[in-house]
């Protein structure tokens, strides 16, 4: 039996949706794919959430896309505090200081979401990801950053699910070296991937929390592996200060202002 048969409907929109936010997940095939859902259910409520409103299909490619009621519970949602507001900063005096590119990434279940980037001015850039890219939680420095808050219960219950996504999409990044790149991180503060997701790249990145300590973002750099283990130490250090910016503008009374006081 498949594990997507026991999921309830409501799970199965959820996964549809969630996939849809990354742009290179357009097509039927592709969501099947992602969701595990086969493709005839996957059309079914695809249609229902397009009736509703919450998908749209261009009538010449067939691709699916997310709706204007996605977009109208988005903007409610981050009427409040919009963290990409709050990270821009942050991105573009890491993305000048160091030439490469600054990456904001947040949590979503078992997976991660590319928010923002902001590219350095680097000949060689790392371009594989876009706003909206999904990840499994652990794939990149950035992904692997909102792990190392987390509770051993929490990634206990969502492990089984990224290990199936890794082997799925990312074969040459096995398990066991997730769990011990992990572990390192956790000592020091900080997460480096070089040579696993993309070959002769690398990444390094750092989690910031809410006043509860839950993991809400991660600040990352990915680069050429060179221009990576060259500057690690430098690297951490910025990025370990953007995060502290970023704790403290989370905070009710400093929303918006400690953004403002850091220059690198």
């Amino acid at each position: 039996m498949s594990s997507t048969e026991n999921l309830s409907a409501a799970r199965k929109i959820c996964r549809i949706l969630a996939n849809l936010s990354d742009p290179k997940v357009s097509r039927l095939t592709d969501i099947a794919d992602r969701t595990g859902l086969d493709a005839s259910t996957c059309l079914r409520l695809l249609r229902d959430l397009e009736i509703e409103g919450f998908v749209e299909r261009d009538p010449q490619s067939k691709a699916f896309e997310l709706g204007s009621q996605v977009y109208a519970m988005h903007h409610a949602m981050v009427a409040g505090m919009d963290l990409r507001a709050l990270a821009r900063p942050s991105l573009i005096r890491l993305a000048r200081r160091f030439g490469d590119t600054a990456i904001l990434s947040g949590p979503a279940g078992w997976e991660s979401v590319c928010l923002d980037i902001c590219l350095g001015d680097y000949p060689i850039t790392a371009n594989y990801l876009a706003a909206g890219s999904r990840r499994p939680l652990g794939v990149g420095a950035g992904s692997l950053a909102l792990m190392i808050g987390l509770p051993d219960p929490v990634i206990q219950a969502v492990m089984p699910m990224v290990r199936q996504a890794m082997e799925r999409r990312y074969p040459a990044y096995p398990p066991h070296y997730l769990d011990q790149s992990l572990a390192r991180a956790r000592e020091r503060g900080y997460t480096l991937l070089v040579d696993v997701v993309i070959e002769k790249m690398g990444g390094i990145g750092v989690p910031f929390h809410s006043p509860g300590g839950q993991p809400i973002g991660a600040l990352s750099i990915a680069a050429l592996t060179e221009r990576i283990t060259g500057r690690e130490e430098e690297l951490a250090r910025a990025l370990k200060a953007e995060a502290a910016l970023m704790e403290q503008a989370w905070m009710p009374e400093g929303h918006g202002a400690a953004a403002q006081k850091v220059a690198v």
